[in-house]
């Protein structure tokens, strides 16, 4: 699509202006954004109130309705995420490591930004406000294609957003939405790899694959949130009433989002005694129980579980559960079906806490806490970007710090390499 080519050829050329602006103007900027949005409040509203009606019309599903609703607490709280990332050290120019070399050169090893990074995601508007702000900090430019059911809401929060951004005498198209919904402009901007330095896929997983197979832009995957809790065998100390107030926030808090617990696994040790009380609370919150065989006889409520089901990220009031006879047995469960984002252990045993942590191979994992956590403003690094459960570059939440690159600078006075 031409206008997509358009908007990352602006993009692109913004993109030094940005990257040299001081931390000072960036954080006017990101002020009159958290103070444009409580200005516009009523018309943001409006908009995404068209949007919520329009997408209900079409049918989409509860927790995906749920993804796309604001209201004014919810833009206060958007608005509050931005003075976080405020008062949150620039990357920019900070020097990672450096050190003198034996020939005299002085090297130096530096964060710069990545310079225009596109965001592709579903109905979610804070995630609007959330990666413009990063991007603006970490000093590249944004363009953000979210969903059709949001069109509305983003359009209307990208000129709140440009709008602070020329009272600050900086070019509107540091940030650009693209606005349109279609699946045209996203595979545009995944081809557009003389324009576009970086992209991060934020979604289900049918949007992220289709991102990771497709793009010619590198990628950051932001995989989906296949998160499981096990209950060892080893719980002294523990009350029931903890085990379960560990569950139930994390699977039912936030049942749409991608660190809510999807699996409970429980050691065969426990089943009997700890399953009934924990699955009784998880129906009193209308959570429907799948089960294993073994679960099923322990609480014959539950219903049948499907290998498929292991594999899925619900997004809803759904759990799946499994009885294992050890730690080594649950963790290698969770490496077959996982999705490499969150786990955690509840138990006593300092030795099998020390075994979960060091064998799950995922980006987060806790000890006797809920999967909730995993959260960029939870681990003290203001708003995030993603979670990312690839490899390379980063693992976990996308901070600011996190979608920047490096640069190596070396000083010298005049020396040759001789050989």
């Amino acid at each position: 699509m031409d206008e997509v080519i358009e908007i990352a050829k602006r993009a692109k050329i913004c993109a030094p202006k940005i990257a040299a602006a001081s931390t000072e103007l960036k954080n006017r900027v990101l002020r009159g954004i958290a103070e444009n949005l409580l200005k516009y409040a009523d018309e943001i509203l409006a908009a995404n109130r068209n949007d919520v009606e329009n997408s209900r019309k079409s049918g989409i599903s509860s927790s995906m309705l749920d993804r796309l609703k604001l209201d004014r607490k919810g833009i206060e709280k958007i608005a509050e995420s931005i003075e976080d990332v405020i008062r949150l050290a620039d990357p920019v120019g900070k020097v990672i490591d450096g050190y003198n070399l034996a020939n005299g050169l002085i090297l130096k090893n530096i964060r710069v930004p990545f310079g225009v990074i596109g965001i592709i995601y579903e109905a979610r508007p804070n995630v609007t406000v959330d990666a413009a702000v990063l991007c603006v900090k970490a000093g590249s430019c944004a363009i953000l294609r979210g969903s059709s059911h949001a069109l509305a809401t983003n359009i209307r929060l990208c000129r709140a957003m440009q709008e602070a951004l020329r009272d600050n005498g900086l070019d509107a198209e540091i940030i650009q939405v693209i606005p349109s919904g279609s699946r045209e402009g996203a595979e545009t901007l995944m081809r557009l790899r003389d324009y576009v330095d970086l992209l991060i896929p934020r979604g289900g997983k049918n949007l992220i694959d289709s991102v990771v197979a497709n793009s010619r832009v590198p990628v950051i995957e932001t995989g989906i949130g296949n998160c499981h809790i096990y209950i060892d065998k080893h719980l002294e100390g523990i009350s029931i009433g903890s085990i379960s107030s560990i569950i139930i926030n994390s699977k039912t808090q936030r049942p749409s989002v991608c660190n809510a617990a999807e699996k409970l696994i429980v050691h065969s040790g426990v089943a009997e005694k700890v399953l009934p009380a924990v699955l009784k609370e998880l129906e009193a919150k209308n959570v429907k129980i799948k089960g294993c065989s073994r679960t099923l006889d322990i609480y014959p409520g539950a219903s049948p579980v499907s290998e498929k089901d292991w594999y899925e990220e619900y997004l809803d009031l759904i759990i799946a559960v499994k009885v294992v006879d050890s730690v080594e047995e649950a963790v290698f469960h969770i490496n077959k079906y996982g999705s490499h984002h969150t786990e955690s252990i509840i138990t006593s045993d300092y030795n099998n806490s020390l075994y979960f942590t060091n064998s799950c191979d995922s980006s987060t994992v806790f000890v006797n806490a809920s999967t909730r956590f995993t959260d960029g403003g939870q681990f003290g690094m203001g708003a995030e970007i993603g979670i990312s459960t690839q490899k390379l570059h980063w693992r976990g939440p996308m901070g600011l710090e996190q979608i920047t690159t490096n640069k190596f600078i070396v000083l010298g006075n005049g020396q040759i390499r001789e050989q």
